[in-house]
């Protein structure tokens, strides 16, 4: 006989998730351990893997699809490639927030240090053609998301360690992101 577990789509997983969560008591307690230990490990070098990867692959096509005029616009290429750019890394800034929003200050940094490293990697390392269309991009965005970050971290330890972490592994971008 097949699993069933395995065959549910990713919504219906989901929905199940939130019924047993609902009924409370051990069954509870299980699914927040569970979430608690899958969110509270962060692989920055995993991450920073991911964010080059999802980068690497954007499609210079894509851009030239949504470049062009309507009735009402003209976009140009390189704001096509922006908004591209910052599409894709969207789903990244929202779980940096929700780590905050957990209180997860720790998994937040880390998670934060892996995207900007992904970015700083893709600057660096990626032959793709879309990268020549969003050539400021990525120090651009590094630098939207470590002000995020910095604006819900003030205290001055961690932003000393990030600020070492930048130093240690994007030196081109440490007059752009450190504080001074």
């Amino acid at each position: 006989m097949t699993d069933v577990i395995d065959k549910l789509t990713p919504e219906q997983a989901l929905q199940i998730i939130r019924r047993l969560a609902e009924k409370g008591g051990a069954i509870r307690e299980a699914l927040v351990a569970e979430a608690n230990g899958l969110l509270t490990h962060v692989d920055r070098d995993d991450l920073a893997q991911q964010v080059f990867d999802i980068l690497d692959e954007i499609d210079v096509q894509d851009c030239l699809d949504r470049a062009g005029g309507s009735r009402d616009d003209y976009v140009g290429p390189d704001d096509a490639a922006a908004e591209i750019f910052e599409e894709e890394l969207q789903p990244y800034v929202d779980q940096m927030k929700r780590y905050h929003d957990l209180g997860m200050p720790e998994q937040e940094a880390a998670y934060c240090e892996g995207v900007i490293l992904g970015v700083y990697r893709y600057e660096k390392e990626s032959k793709s053609e879309f990268r020549n269309w969003c050539e400021d991009m990525p120090a651009e965005c590094a630098g939207d998301l470590l002000d995020a970050w910095k604006k819900r971290n003030r205290e001055k330890v961690r932003r000393a360690a990030m600020d070492s972490f930048v130093r240690a592994h994007c030196p081109d971008w440490v007059s752009w992101l450190t504080d001074k």
